[in-house]
């Protein structure tokens, strides 16, 4: 793990939202530009779009409860030159205003950076209505949309800052909860780009977001079994980095996703997609099985859906079981 600088997870890891990071990335941006702009769906705090809101309140606009509006003023906002974020929650944006995110900022391939925040199960007792499932493929669809979901709060930071100078649409999704601080400043983080976390020669196991960190952990339990897994972090799951995926695939001949959303058109789909042309592979993927969120404590959820290490590592024996026949 030492090539990319990540954190010694064996430890007590300091834990933060990932949206924080979100916060302090969107203030940073705005002291490097003035044309960075945000504008917010009534969920300032929530967000953490406030640190930019009372350093530049010249340069926010509160939009209120219409997200519609949220990102039509977004698309206007960039045609004059501003670099605009837009944030609400996921459910939300893009739950509720796709149609305005394809038509107003992909269809004129306006630069609006869409910050998608309290997405996956995680967002816990707020129930099915809140935890955002479907927007990893709402988004990948788009075209023109790059698609980026970090797995801390400090590569958050870096992805909200590669945003505010990338010229082209970009989603941000972003979890709730306080997680695990796994990478640290020397981390390589790069729009594009998918990073190996923990070298390993038997199965390759792609993840995103949360669930890197339970991949990581789920790494260590299979190394104890005697079997050596290969990490790939995809923070950035559109545009997809082939070249690293298949390199990984192609050594270890197995594969096991895991991402906390819908695995229909989600991190699964892509790599789903890229394989079935480039490398067809034994494979399971670990996610939401079509269906919708409950109320419940965040951990409990994860394990309820298998969305937790125990559940990466039975889906690696089973991937190596269908590879060796």
């Amino acid at each position: 793990m030492n090539d990319v600088h990540l954190v010694d997870i064996s430890g007590k890891l300091e834990e933060e939202p990932i949206r924080k990071g979100f916060g302090k990335g969107l203030l940073e941006a705005g002291k490097r530009d003035a044309n960075v702009v945000a504008c917010c769906a009534d969920l300032t705090d929530s967000t953490q779009m406030s640190l930019f809101a009372k350093e530049f309140p010249e340069r926010f606009i509160e939009i209120g409860v219409a997200e519609q509006n949220l990102v039509t003023v977004g698309s206007g906002l960039s045609a004059i030159g501003k670099i605009p974020f837009v944030s609400s929650y996921a459910a939300f944006s893009p739950g509720r205003n796709w149609e305005q995110i394809r038509t107003t900022i992909c269809l004129n391939d306006r630069p609006v950076k869409v910050v998608g925040s309290h997405a996956g199960v995680s967002v816990g007792p707020d129930g099915a209505t809140h935890q955002m499932l479907e927007d990893i493929a709402l988004m990948r669809v788009l075209p023109n949309m790059v698609v980026i979901a970090p797995c801390d709060s400090v590569e958050a930071e870096k992805a909200t800052l590669a945003m505010a100078v990338d010229k082209r649409p970009n989603y941000l999704r972003l979890a709730r909860e306080a997680t695990p601080i796994i990478t640290t400043a020397e981390t390589p983080f790069e729009i594009g780009k998918a990073y190996v976390f923990s070298k390993g020669a038997d199965v390759t196991l792609i993840t995103t977001g949360t669930m890197t960190y339970q991949a990581l952990e789920a790494a260590e339990k299979l190394y104890k079994d005697g079997i050596e897994a290969e990490v790939i972090h995809v923070p950035t799951i559109k545009p997809l980095d082939a070249e690293t995926i298949l390199k990984s695939v192609r050594k270890t001949g197995a594969v096991v996703t895991a991402e906390e959303g819908q695995i229909i058109g989600g991190l699964g789909g892509a790599i789903a997609e890229l394989l079935s042309e480039e490398c067809p592979t034994p494979m399971k993927r670990i996610g939401m099985q079509d269906r919708f969120g409950e109320s419940g404590a965040p951990d409990q959820l994860l394990e309820h859906f298998g969305l937790d290490a125990k559940h990466i590592r039975l889906a690696a024996h089973l991937v190596l079981d269908k590879k060796k026949k």
